[in-house]
């Protein structure tokens, strides 16, 4: 319908309707977070995190029709047919936009449990989403520099301890964490700076999966690798808006928890650089997956 307007146009719009669904939304969600919080009972709570979810897929439809609305990709996803919503995942993926949060909203939208990320603590003052991400359960999490550790060595497994009471709260009902191992979102820049040995990607750490696995190792069912490609080029948010890209290629690996996954990160040496050696491994594949995802023609859609 909005595809005929201009461009610039049609991302006004959209931003538009982006801020009315998130502002909406937010009603049920601050009133069922107040809701929980009154009643310290386990089961109400374990229901009101439920209807939290629930209210955040909202958002999301409505989210996905908005992009449906001012130029849909074409999509070319593979690998979630097979995905069950009962079950708890652990989410690993490249990062190059913040359009990437919004593809995988969309290609597990009601395939697997709503998606959490560890968001930077700073974004909790973001107008709105961070006080619903903070409703939401979302962890906050604080980079702490090696400098900044040595000067303050009681700051030292901070952001182990809030991993590990944010994985408590997950255990209760079906969920999917989302960890980007980068760090960071990809840039020409950061690649060179760090003499990254991938052509498409940068360095992954392997600390977040880690924490998450030796928290909820016993729960987690799989681990979905997903790559992301735009064959066009990476595009930011506002392109996303105006219906500028054309084309999104995802593709899921499921995998499952080896035991060999399962350790101490912090105290053994020899597990930890095993689970990195894995973790670069899984890159290496990654980065030539994106080589023959760029080069490939685009298959049917695979996201309606």
């Amino acid at each position: 319908m909005l595809r005929i307007l201009p461009a610039p146009v049609r991302g006004i719009l959209a931003l538009c309707l982006y801020i009315l669904n998130t502002l909406f939304w937010c009603v049920p969600l601050f009133l069922l977070v107040f809701g929980k919080a009154a009643v310290p009972v386990d089961a109400w709570r374990r229901r009101c995190s439920r209807m939290l979810n629930a209210v955040a897929e909202k958002w999301i439809w409505v989210n996905n029709q908005n992009q449906k609305l001012v130029g849909n990709p074409l999509w070319d996803v593979k690998g979630v047919a097979t995905l069950n919503r009962s079950n708890w995942y652990l989410v690993v993926a490249n990062h190059q936009s913040w359009v990437d949060i919004l593809v995988l909203q969309r290609i597990f939208y009601r395939k697997i449990p709503f998606l959490k990320f560890f968001i930077k603590r700073g974004l909790i003052w973001l107008p709105v989403l961070g006080q619903a991400w903070w409703a939401m359960d979302f962890p906050f999490v604080k980079r702490y520099s090696r400098s900044y550790l040595k000067k303050n060595p009681h700051m030292k497994g901070t952001d182990l301890e809030i991993t590990r009471n944010a994985c408590r709260k997950f255990k209760k009902i079906p969920i999917s964490i989302m960890n980007f191992v980068e760090g960071t979102r990809y840039t020409d820049k950061k690649h060179c700076r760090q003499h990254s040995p991938y052509s498409h990607l940068l360095r992954p750490k392997a600390g977040g999966i880690a924490f998450v696995l030796g928290s909820m190792g016993e729960q987690i069912h799989r681990i979905l690798d997903v790559t992301i490609v735009y064959p066009d080029g990476v595009s930011s948010f506002w392109a996303l808006l105006c219906g500028e890209i054309r084309k999104i290629k995802v593709r899921v690996r499921s995998m499952p928890v080896n035991p060999m996954l399962l350790g101490d990160y912090v105290n053994d040496r020899h597990f930890r650089s095993g689970l990195q050696n894995w973790l670069n491994n899984m890159w290496a594949e990654k980065d030539r997956n994106i080589d023959e995802m760029m080069s490939s023609l685009p298959q049917a859609d695979g996201v309606a």
